[in-house]
């Protein structure tokens, strides 16, 4: 996903790990992510592709059959920017998956995985290869 994807490579995408339903995906920071050039911290949309795309993941891994995902509802609540020069990680947990609709909530930090930037909860319209 992160080298096939052209958004997610050009975004510098990295996987981090997959389980079954399970996945954990990183930005490093780079100077042309930044939202605001005075804060450094890296934009609020890198952060929303992030966790669009490793919610995406973790439904991927959940299933036995391959399917394509779209996203059909994406809630995040961001709680804090992150901090100024610092990438993001997000960890994502598919925990209802049905023929057609996969379910998943997602969590984002910087530094501590208890000091969240964002979290999510997603949920994923799939189509199975027949």
């Amino acid at each position: 996903m992160t080298s096939y994807v052209p958004h997610a490579a050009a975004l510098g995408m990295t996987l981090v790990s997959i389980e079954k339903g399970t996945g954990v995906m990183e930005i490093a920071w780079r100077d042309d992510l930044v939202g605001d050039p005075e804060t450094g911290v890296i934009a609020s949309g890198v952060v929303t592709a992030l966790i669009d795309h490793t919610c995406g993941l973790a439904i991927s891994s959940a299933g036995d059959v391959p399917a394509t995902i779209a996203t059909l509802d994406l809630r995040i609540d961001y709680l804090r920017p992150a901090g100024p020069r610092l990438g993001v990680t997000v960890q994502a947990n598919c925990y209802k998956l049905t023929r057609s609709i996969g379910f998943v909530r997602a969590q984002a930090w910087d530094v501590d995985a208890s000091d969240l930037v964002a979290t999510a909860q997603a949920s994923f319209m799939l189509t199975r290869a027949e």
